[in-house]
């Protein structure tokens, strides 16, 4: 089988399901498993490569109004790889090629290609992601197997907490100019991980939140997964952040318990590194309760201004 994916966290399920093989070509995001940087990039995007934050939500916004989504595929290179199934999505309108553009060209194709569209929204969604990826693909008993080795660092994580007595409130902030608070499985993954999400809602969209909502909330830990960022770009909107007014005030900042983690290759993609995304926010939350697995980098404690 010819396999296209056009995400990155399909991309993930794809090689976690022993697929790599089978995988022809990926997006221009796709950078995990490392060696899907060297298969054809199918996808291209709108935004520039030097765009600040506030010009990059003012794309999106734009976009939204018009349903034109800010990345295309790169049609040439998609007809030739002649795929048999095309991993998609419907969760976000602007962030990945719309569903109508991949339609019209599965269509386009000389052979019949199987479209597969993901839409998670919690952690189980995700989880369901990855058996509905191994069927399409045949291979639905090494995709329960898959699932459940991911359920199982789940549920270790879930039974540590269940001895935790103070939860501590968080803020998830994905995004910093403006802020945004951060909904679908993030929610869920605080809540695991042994604290109390204090502005987002598990299972609804990431929303835009106004800076005197935060003050009200006073988190007292705050992690910075800005989407689609990694630390480096992250690290950039770091002074944006610490000038909105009373930021010192905040009890997160006072207690220097923020922290900072790289929202592309974690929380921002509902696939299998969501895993991986709980047990480093449960080792910032409770390190003495959770330990941070072998292989995994820790969150960075933002140093104070």
């Amino acid at each position: 089988m010819r396999i296209v994916s056009l995400l990155p966290s399909a991309t993930e399920i794809i090689c976690g399901l022993g697929l790599r093989d089978q995988l022809v070509g990926v997006t221009h995001e796709c950078d995990y498993p490392a060696d899907v940087l060297n298969l054809p990039k199918v996808t291209q995007t709108l935004i520039p490569t030097d765009a600040s934050s506030k010009q990059i939500d003012s794309l999106v916004r734009e976009r939204l109004k018009t349903e034109y989504a800010l990345y295309s595929l790169d049609m040439p290179v998609f007809e030739s790889l002649s795929p048999d199934l095309i991993v998609t999505q419907t969760l976000c309108d602007v962030c990945a090629v719309s569903q109508r553009e991949v339609s019209d060209a599965a269509c386009a194709l000389p052979n019949a290609a199987q479209l597969l569209n993901l839409e998670p929204t919690c952690l189980a969604d995700v989880l369901d992601s990855i058996g509905q990826v191994a069927a399409a693909a045949g291979c639905g008993a090494q995709g329960e197997r898959y699932r459940q080795s991911l359920q199982q660092r789940i549920d270790a994580v879930a039974r540590r907490s269940k001895s935790i007595a103070h939860r501590p409130r968080v803020m998830l902030l994905e995004w910093v100019d403006p802020p945004f608070s951060a909904g679908h499985w993030s929610p869920e993954l605080v809540a695991i991980a042994g604290g109390e999400e204090v502005i987002g809602v598990a299972g609804e969209r990431s929303k835009t939140t106004p800076w005197e909502t935060i003050l009200a909330a006073d988190p007292e830990v705050m992690i910075i997964a800005c989407c689609g960022f990694d630390l480096a770009r992250t690290q950039q909107d770091l002074p944006i952040l610490q000038s909105y007014r009373d930021w010192e005030r905040l009890s997160c900042v006072r207690n220097n318990r923020v922290y900072m983690v790289d929202g592309s290759a974690y929380f921002s993609r509902p696939g299998p590194r969501l895993v991986d995304s709980l047990e480093i926010l449960a080792h910032a939350l409770h390190p003495d309760t959770h330990p941070l697995p072998a292989g995994l980098s820790a969150a960075i404690a933002v140093a104070p201004r």
